[in-house]
């Protein structure tokens, strides 16, 4: 109706309503039949239930290619029905995000372009946590922008210049990285100079490295310095910052701001079909 109103064209669109009993009927009876009994029917029913939830339950049992939430529903929230609805890619402990920053003046090998990654979720990620978050964040930039991902892992030492157990962990989480995902270009530990200005790596890194001065996604090694390090490029360098993207779930979920303008959530919706399209590749 809404649409009609706008003169907005619907179709070939498709319609779940998880408030259509009879709907949910045909289709928890469908789903049983398909998968055996795996789950009970009240079971079934109660998973729908909740739009959110429902939406989950389509998405992976490949019904729909992706889910955006949130405008009604807290981040944390969506994300709990993603973890419990889709599940996480393999090597990835925790949900994460990130942003793209388009930084005035910047030169790097994505132009202004930079991914930052996490700067809304994991407080403070364990070394296998972090390489979760890097390999997300590879993942992501490839899939959505079609980059090749040179992952730099950040702290306050650039290979071992400073000895701190905060910095064994990033230390351990590039080490995890290349047992996971040795396809991924990713290393650290570097101070932020080192990972995006050639000249300093080619001073402070002393080995060979595919990442070192010409890195496209940044690994905060927590949500402190991700949070503060996002709002300084904004407020000092003019930056604007898309996002953030959720990532490492198996399928594709994207979670607007309670407050988010309209504009906003077709940028995310946007992105969200690009990652849905990649992942059918």
């Amino acid at each position: 109706k809404l649409a009609s109103e706008n003169g907005v064209s619907t179709e070939g669109f498709e319609y779940f309503d998880p408030q259509d009993e009879a709907f949910i009927e045909a289709y928890v009876d469908d789903y049983i039949a398909k998968n055996e009994g795996k789950r009970k029917k009240p079971t079934l029913k109660k998973l729908t239930a909740d739009p959110v939830r429902c939406g989950m339950f389509l998405l992976k049992n490949g019904d729909v290619d992706c889910v955006a939430a949130g405008k009604e529903y807290s981040t944390g929230d969506v994300i709990m029905e993603a973890m419990q609805g889709v599940g996480l890619q393999p090597g990835v402990r925790s949900a994460s995000s990130l942003g793209i920053a388009d930084i005035p003046g910047f030169e790097g090998p994505q132009g202004q372009m930079l991914g930052i990654a996490d700067c809304a979720v994991t407080a403070q990620p364990d070394a296998e946590a972090l390489a979760g978050i890097a390999i997300s964040s590879a993942d992501t930039v490839r899939d959505l922008l079609g980059w090749e991902p040179r992952v730099a892992m950040l702290a306050f030492s650039t290979t071992g210049s400073a000895k701190h157990e905060t910095v064994d962990v990033v230390i351990e989480a590039v080490q995890k990285v290349h047992e996971l995902r040795p396809d991924i270009k990713c290393d650290g530990e570097f101070q932020l100079d080192s990972a995006i200005i050639p000249q300093v790596a080619a001073h402070k890194v002393k080995r060979e490295s595919e990442v070192a001065g010409k890195a496209n996604v940044l690994i905060f090694p927590n949500l402190h310095a991700g949070n503060i390090g996002v709002k300084l490029i904004q407020i000092f360098g003019h930056a604007n910052a898309y996002g953030p993207v959720l990532q490492g779930f198996t399928k594709p979920v994207c979670d607007f701001s309670r407050s988010a303008p309209v504009d906003e959530m077709l940028g995310n919706v946007a992105m969200l079909v690009i990652r849905a399209a990649a992942a059918k590749k």
